[in-house]
């Protein structure tokens, strides 16, 4: 049968921005191995696949696959079909305030704003709070992994360090926005201190004034060289944060940008609760506009 799709960029408010990203609207009858077919078809960072919610509160059920496997959760995909509901819901005069996809992870809550015809913004509430996970890799690997010098990774306070939201990552930090642009995977390197695992490399420096750090995202293994940007990655950086630039008390709003030598700039707005000196919630937000649409015959 046929199924319609859509294309969204995501967390930018332009087209030919952000991260691009698929949504296949009418999955059901598909299974794993055609869902995975098909988001190797796309070859995009992430696809999604709507299908009806178990929760019939819920607006819907998603499926999120890389090239090269199906992730539990995801930043910008979670993101980008709020949106594109939102512009459904809206144009058939029945838009939310607030809508929840359920994914592996669970219920993700999102409150969703149509901007126009094509275009929107969602804030997701984190589903999970990020976890600290085991041992990075000693500095020496990463630097080789990622064909960077020792004395590139680490500033302040701030040291290799796995965290989890969902989905794990290692969040590589280093001392300069050159640093960071120079950097380049290294095969064989990787593979043995990273394995199949994606890497966060962020700076303080940024590109942007305003913004509080500047990101590349490599993940391999997954059949993304590079991430435009990375959502779930971003909910994981909220441990992060907290674990080395300790904010107070309060809520606190951070931008990271991605994706610039992609030349796919991208603006990630993570939110953090601290309450009695922990996180106490954290949420994603990011606009997303609308691109293409199409049918898979």
């Amino acid at each position: 049968m046929k199924r319609r799709f859509v294309t969204l960029d995501v967390f930018t408010t332009r087209r030919h921005a952000g991260n691009p990203l698929a949504v296949v609207l009418e999955a059901g009858g598909l299974d794993t191995e055609a869902m995975q077919t098909i988001a190797r078809e796309f070859n995009l960072s992430e696809t999604v696949f709507i299908l009806p919610p178990e929760n019939p509160a819920h607006r819907a059920s998603l499926r999120i696959f890389t090239p090269g496997g199906e992730l539990p959760f995801a930043g910008h995909p979670t993101v980008g079909t709020a949106v594109w509901l939102a512009l459904h819901d809206d144009a058939a005069g029945s838009l939310p305030e607030m809508l929840v996809l359920e994914e592996k992870v669970g219920p993700v809550s999102c409150a969703v704003e149509v901007k126009g015809s094509h275009a929107g913004h969602a804030v997701f509430t984190l589903p999970r709070l990020p976890e600290r996970l085991g041992e990075a890799p000693a500095i020496a690997a990463l630097a080789a992994a990622t064909g960077l010098a020792e004395s590139d990774i680490g500033f302040d306070h701030h040291v290799p360090a796995l965290y989890s939201a969902g989905v794990p990552f290692l969040f590589v930090p280093v001392a300069t926005r050159e640093a960071v642009a120079r950097a380049k995977p290294q095969a064989a390197e990787w593979q043995a201190a990273i394995g199949q695992g994606g890497a966060f490399l962020y700076t303080r420096e940024t590109a942007e004034p305003g913004h509080a750090y500047h990101a590349r995202m490599f993940w391999p293994g997954t059949g993304i060289g590079e991430d435009p940007a990375t959502g779930g990655a971003s909910a994981a950086f909220a441990g992060v944060v907290m674990a080395y630039d300790r904010p107070g008390d309060g809520d606190h709003r951070f931008v990271i940008e991605q994706g610039y030598e992609m030349g796919r700039p991208s603006q990630i707005t993570l939110e953090m609760s601290v309450r009695g000196g922990v996180l106490a919630s954290a949420r994603i937000g990011g606009s997303a506009v609308l691109v293409s649409e199409g049918v898979l015959l």
